[in-house]
């Protein structure tokens, strides 16, 4: 019988302080790249919207991530599983930015850097980890009464003020859909066949579902997410999602530049999760924090 290697992983629940709370994610600790098969095997038996490897490069002293859904689908952009995998070794302790300089901290999600900013909280000692995505790129509006019956609405539930469905991309391409209030949003049922018609006929990911909050909350917006194309069928947080979200409502005067804000998602799912946002001239800030809530050893 050969002998098998054990990886270590961590359960994170990210964009959130608390266990049981935000997105989990399993981030597992390789010393190198493993074959696509093992990382799709690994990723389908943890079932979680997405699974993140990581190791620590000498030679390019940084961090390197791929991440991967249960469906074998690598994930790009820097959303949940890159903020739980930075949350993930420095909670491991692991030396990720020893060798950078203090402002121009970065690491490597496949084979693309991605610019990060790293605190600490002083009561939790736990990372906060802002990502810096590109700017947001309003591309094509999609028909509402498409999105409307594929999520068993009406037009009229997805008509706010001037705001449509609309595709942006900041790291990825998704469509901001807004709806008129949270029961609605939290009472939708999304048809996922033709969510994915719909994804693969007009070329984006997933559906940020969206309705504008009372001025006395502390959030802007609450959201939901699905993007059945990829394998998910609905995800408690999207940072891919949230920047994109914050740089289009910025685009139409709903937030303002270099203000932080809140999105508060995946209350349908019993797993709040609150994203921090900032839409600034060059770049856009996605950020929280995470909560290690299991560790173990798995055997390839």
């Amino acid at each position: 019988m050969r002998e098998r290697t054990a990886l270590e992983y961590y359960v994170l629940d990210v964009f959130s302080n608390e266990s049981y709370k935000g997105n989990p994610l399993s981030v597992v600790f390789t010393d190198g790249n493993l074959d696509l098969e093992t990382y799709q095997n690994i990723s389908k038996e943890f079932g979680y919207s997405e699974t993140s490897f990581v190791y620590y490069s000498k030679a390019q002293k940084a961090l390197n991530v791929r991440s991967f859904t249960p469906i074998g689908f690598e994930i790009d952009g820097a959303g949940h599983n890159l903020l739980g995998a930075v949350c993930g070794a420095l909670l491991k302790k692991l030396p990720i930015f020893d060798e950078q300089d203090e402002n121009n901290r970065f690491v490597i999600m496949k084979n693309a850097p991605i610019p990060l900013t790293v605190s600490f909280d002083p009561d939790t000692q736990y990372p906060i980890v802002q990502m810096h995505q590109k700017q947001a790129i309003i591309k094509h509006q999609i028909p509402t009464y498409k999105i409307a019956i594929a999520l068993g609405l009406k037009i009229e539930d997805l008509e706010v003020n001037m705001l449509v469905p609309t595709v942006v991309q900041t790291e990825v391409s998704h469509t901001m859909v807004p709806i008129r209030n949270t029961q609605l949003l939290n009472d939708c049922v999304p048809d996922s066949k033709l969510l994915i018609e719909i994804s693969k006929e007009h070329q984006f990911e997933g559906f940020y579902c969206f309705s504008i909050s009372d001025e006395n909350q502390d959030h802007v917006v609450e959201t939901r997410f699905f993007n059945p194309i990829i394998g998910i069928e609905e995800d408690p947080a999207t940072g891919t999602a949230a920047g994109p979200l914050i740089g289009f409502l910025t685009k139409n005067r709903y937030t303002q530049l270099n203000k932080e804000y809140k999105i508060l998602q995946g209350v349908k799912l019993n797993q709040p999760s609150l994203i921090e946002v900032m839409s600034r001239q060059n770049d856009i800030l996605v950020g929280g924090s995470s909560a290690i809530t299991m560790r173990g050893e798995l055997y390839i």
